[in-house]
C-alpha cells in the first residue's frame, strides 16, 4: 500500500517547507505570506523500490465555525466520521469553508495527518478547534513542532499536542539533517502498520541513494581535477615579437576556460542533489573566488608544512624546473618553472601559478604555450574548493531559499582525518596529476574526503 500524508495546520506554519524538505524538491513554492498554498497539492516521493505521497494543504481559516457546524449535529463519537463526510458534501459548506473542504478531503480519502505548528509562537485555545476537527476524522495522526524562529514554546506545545496526538516530534525543515529526516520517516511508519514495509523500504532506498550521490560527487571532482591539471592552450608564431602579443590573449583564454570548467562542475553538483533553484557562480563565493588568486592558495589547499609532508608521502624527488632554454632556439616570456617537489622546498612555488613557454620549432618558428599549471599545491586547491561546496550543497535542505554561503574548511585537517594509506594514496595521485599523468580509480581515492 502506498502511504499518503496530509500536511495540515494553521496558515504560515511551515507546511510547504516540510513538504519541500521531505520530498527533496526545491520547486515547491514557499513564502512568508499567509495563504501561499491555496489548493491541496499532492507531491509524489519516488525511491528505487517504493514511495509515498505528501499532500500540501491550505491552512485552516475558520476552524471555530467549522467545529461549531459539526457539533450542532450532536452525534456520538462513533458517528463523527459520517458527519465529516456530510460536511464535505454540503454545498453551503463548500461555499463558506473552501479551505477546510480542500484540507479535509484527502484525509477522508485515507491520508494520515501531519499536523504542523510553530514552536516559536505560544499555544492558544484557537488551535484546539483545529485539533478537535482532525480528531473527528478518525484518521491516524501525528504532530510536528516546527521551531521557525526559536524553541521558546516547544515545551508548552508538546504538552498540549500530547492530548490530541500519540506521536509528537520537533522537526525544523531548514536544519534537519539526513539522519533526522530518516528518523521522521520511521515515525511515520507507526501511524499505520500496513505502511511499515513500504516506509522501511523508502528509508533503505534513500540511504543507498545518498551513497550513490556521494560517489557521483567524487566522479565529478575526479574529472574536474584531470581536466584542470591537464589543460593547456598554444599558438604557433614566427617571431618573438608576435609571441609577446599572443601571450595575454592565450592567458585570458586559458583562465576563462578553467573558470568555466569549474562552474560547470558546480552546476552538475547542484543537480546531483536536486538543487535546481539554487544558483551560484564562482564569482559569488564569499571566500576569495578566483581559482588563480595565488595569495589565497594556502586557504584553499595545503600550507607549507603540509605540502612538504605530502611530497614526502608521495615519494616525490627534488627536480629542476621544467622550463628549459634549448640551444638558442627557444626563449622565456616571464615563464615560471614547474613546481619543485622535494621535501624541503615543496612550498617554494606556492605563490606561482602558470607556465608560459615559447619553444623553438624545427623550422625556426615559435610556439607560445600557456598551461598546464605545474605548482604542486594546485590539485589541493581544486580539491579544497570542491569540498567546501560539496559540504554545503549535500547538507542543504530543499526548503532553503537563501543564497548559498560557503563556510571555510581546513583541508589540512580534512586530510589528516584520513588513515595513513588513504593520505599516501591521495598525495601520490596529486603528484601524478600535476605531472599530467593518469591516476587509476581517482574517484575512489577522493571519496573519503566527502563526508
Amino acid at each position: 500500500m502506498r502511504p499518503v500524508f496530509a500536511v495540515v495546520g494553521h496558515p504560515n506554519k511551515g507546511k510547504s517547507s516540510i513538504v519541500s524538505t521531505l520530498a527533496r524538491n526545491d520547486t515547491i513554492r514557499i513564502s512568508q505570506q499567509s495563504g501561499t498554498t491555496t489548493t491541496a497539492d499532492c507531491v509524489r516521493v519516488e525511491t528505487a523500490h517504493a514511495g509515498y505521497e505528501l499532500v500540501d494543504t491550505p491552512g485552516f481559516q475558520r476552524p471555530g465555525k467549522v467545529l461549531e457546524w459539526l457539533q450542532q449535529k450532536g452525534v456520538a463519537a462513533d458517528q463523527r466520521v459520517a458527519v465529516i463526510q456530510q460536511f464535505l458534501a454540503d454545498e453551503q459548506c463548500q461555499q463558506r469553508f473552501p479551505d477546510e473542504i480542500r484540507l479535509l478531503t484527502p484525509i477522508m480519502q485515507g491520508a494520515a495527518i501531519l499536523y504542523v505548528v510553530d514552536g516559536s509562537r505560544p499555544f492558544g485555545v484557537e488551535y484546539e478547534a483545529e485539533m478537535e476537527i482532525l480528531r473527528w476524522t478518525g484518521q491516524p495522526s501525528m504532530a510536528l513542532i516546527n521551531p521557525i524562529e526559536n524553541e521558546d514554546y516547544v515545551e508548552s506545545w508538546s504538552k498540549a499536542l500530547a492530548q490530541y496526538f500519540k506521536i509528537v516530534r520537533v522537526f525544523n525543515p531548514f536544519q534537519a539533517d539526513f539522519a533526522k529526516q530518516l528518523a521522521l520517516l520511521e515515525a511515520f511508519a507507526h501511524l499505520k502498520p500496513e505502511w511499515r514495509e513500504a516506509l522501511d523500504q523508502v528509508n533503505q532506498d534513500l540511504i543507498q541513494f545518498r551513497e550513490q550521490q556521494k560517489q557521483d560527487s567524487a566522479e565529478l571532482l575526479a574529472r574536474l581535477l584531470e581536466d584542470l591539471c591537464q589543460y593547456r592552450v598554444s599558438q604557433k608564431v614566427l617571431e618573438k615579437s608576435q609571441a609577446d602579443v599572443v601571450y595575454p590573449v592565450l592567458a585570458e583564454k586559458y583562465h576563462h576556460w578553467m573558470r568555466q570548467r569549474e562552474q560547470q562542475t558546480i552546476t552538475e553538483l547542484l543537480a546531483v542533489y536536486a538543487h535546481f533553484q539554487t544558483k551560484i557562480s564562482v564569482d559569488e563565493l564569499h571566500l576569495p573566488p578566483d581559482l588563480f588568486d595565488c595569495e589565497h592558495w594556502f586557504m584553499w589547499g595545503l600550507d607549507k608544512q603540509q605540502l612538504a609532508i605530502a611530497a614526502a608521502l608521495a615519494g616525490a624527488t627534488a627536480g629542476a624546473a621544467a622550463d628549459m632554454v634549448v640551444a638558442g632556439h627557444s626563449f622565456m616570456l616571464g615563464a615560471i618553472g614547474g613546481g619543485i617537489l622535494g621535501f624541503g622546498s615543496a612550498w617554494l612555488g606556492a605563490d606561482k601559478l602558470q607556465q608560459m613557454k615559447v619553444k623553438g620549432l624545427p623550422l625556426g618558428g615559435f610556439e607560445a604555450i600557456c598551461g598546464p599549471v605545474s605548482n604542486p599545491n594546485f590539485p589541493y586547491v581544486v580539491i579544497g574548493r570542491f569540498v567546501y561546496l560539496y559540504q554545503q550543497i549535500s547538507r542543504r535542505n530543499h526548503a532553503q531559499r537563501t543564497p548559498l554561503v560557503i563556510n571555510p574548511l581546513n583541508l589540512n585537517e580534512q586530510i589528516e582525518q584520513l588513515d595513513k594509506a588513504d593520505r599516501k594514496a591521495l598525495h601520490a595521485a596529486c603528484a601524478r596529476l600535476i605531472k599530467q599523468k593518469t591516476v587509476d580509480s581517482l574517484s575512489l581515492l577522493l571519496l573519503p574526503l566527502l563526508n
